[in-house]
């Protein structure tokens, strides 16, 4: 797919010398954007990456936005050279943009950054200065505005350097997405990590440029069959903010068909252990279920309750689940519930990582940590501080 790259004297990157940028030669992080229509937040975004001494380069990538995205970006410069503007001319989805900015970058370590989100100060330090891995993730602050997300990455810049981490797998991971109907969804998909760009480009993993729904889990799941070693940190180190309006949150049937093909390709990339497999089946089923949610409702809108239920018919396995949605849909349309406008974790943070002032969410432990400085477990139940 084509694109416009921005070649003027405030996106070009210059000459990447110690003078030049904070972090000198020691910068080792790509801080890759992916944009569309997100003039209103870019620039908070392109400036939370740009104040780490550590990131080498930032590269937005614009999928042909329809608003001023590009040069709400370009005026986030801080005139070290480090930022790079490209333009897509059509509008190619997130895989898309985001494999657009692997290739314009060059940097040893690959962090993504969305256009709503903020890096909290101190991030990259913290996380590159952990030992042994391919993946490092950190927890996720969710705020619901941008307000609340500075106020957030301010309140977080103090987190100790050393906190609670714990090894990822692939079977974790893939239970960790499933989503408890009615419940606040935290999968583990949405981690951020910070990804080495070698292990990336030996077993050729990109974005899947079929999927706009889900490309971060079929990535992240591929990386971890390859034999990347994930590595979770309890402190936070990301802010997001969630939006009624987000393109995660818009979930077409055809984005959910490409989301539950994807697991075809899981289960055929090498022999699965039976947690493995147990896992990847039970995550299949849950997407199933949402596809067939969707599908239900716009056959009903479209062509009528009987067309409806006939397809549905044929699949009685997600009798249930579909059921179970649709009444939750009509009890939260009866009684919709006020919205918690509290910032919200990923995963439990222990005490000992959380700042002074906010007292840890008290949630039981699932997973055990491992760094001997911080004795409290890592729970990937997410709460609210």
């Amino acid at each position: 797919m084509p694109f416009e790259s921005q070649p003027d004297a405030t996106t070009a990157p210059r000459s990447r010398t110690a003078s030049a940028r904070p972090g000198g030669a020691g910068a080792a992080v790509a801080v890759i954007i992916p944009a569309y229509n997100a003039e209103e937040t870019i620039g908070a975004a392109v400036a939370s990456a740009l104040a780490e001494p550590e990131v080498a380069e930032v590269v937005v990538v614009d999928d042909a936005s329809r608003d001023a995205t590009a040069l709400a970006a370009r005026a986030a410069d801080d005139g070290t050279g480090r930022l790079a503007v490209h333009r897509l001319a059509e509008n190619g989805g997130p895989s898309r943009a985001r494999n657009v900015a692997l290739e314009r970058s060059s940097a040893p370590v690959v962090a993504i950054l969305d256009s709503d989100d903020l890096i909290i100060p101190g991030r990259f330090a913290r996380l590159l200065a952990l030992p042994a891995w391919d993946m490092v993730a950190d927890n996720i602050i969710f705020t619901t505005s941008a307000e609340a997300a500075e106020e957030a990455a301010r309140a977080f810049a103090a987190t100790p350097a050393e906190a609670a981490t714990t090894p990822l797998d692939l079977a974790t991971f893939a239970r960790g997405n499933v989503a408890a109907g009615g419940q606040m969804r935290r999968e583990m998909g949405f981690i951020h990590p910070l990804m080495r760009r070698e292990f990336l480009d030996r077993h050729a993993i990109r974005y899947n440029e079929a999927m706009r729904l889900g490309e971060d889990f079929d990535l992240y799941a591929r990386a971890l069959l390859a034999g990347a070693r994930v590595l979770l940190s309890a402190a936070p180190g990301y802010v997001a903010v969630e939006r009624p309006d987000s393109l995660s949150a818009l979930h077409r049937v055809e984005d959910l068909a490409a989301f539950l093909a994807c697991h075809d390709g899981l289960a055929a990339a090498r022999p699965l252990t039976r947690g493995e497999a147990e896992a990847i089946a039970l995550h299949r089923h849950s997407v199933a279920v949402r596809h067939a949610h969707r599908r239900v409702l716009a056959d009903k809108a479209e062509h009528g309750v009987l067309a409806a239920a006939a397809w549905i018919g044929a699949r009685p396995g997600l009798w249930r689940g579909v059921a179970a949605a649709i009444l939750r849909d009509k009890l939260a349309a009866r009684r919709p519930a006020a919205q918690d406008m509290r910032p919200a974790t990923l995963f439990d943070i222990p005490a000992a990582a959380m700042p002074g002032s906010i007292p840890a969410a008290p949630a039981p432990a699932s997973l055990a940590a491992t760094s001997p400085a911080a004795p409290a477990p890592l729970s990937l139940a997410g709460g609210r501080p």
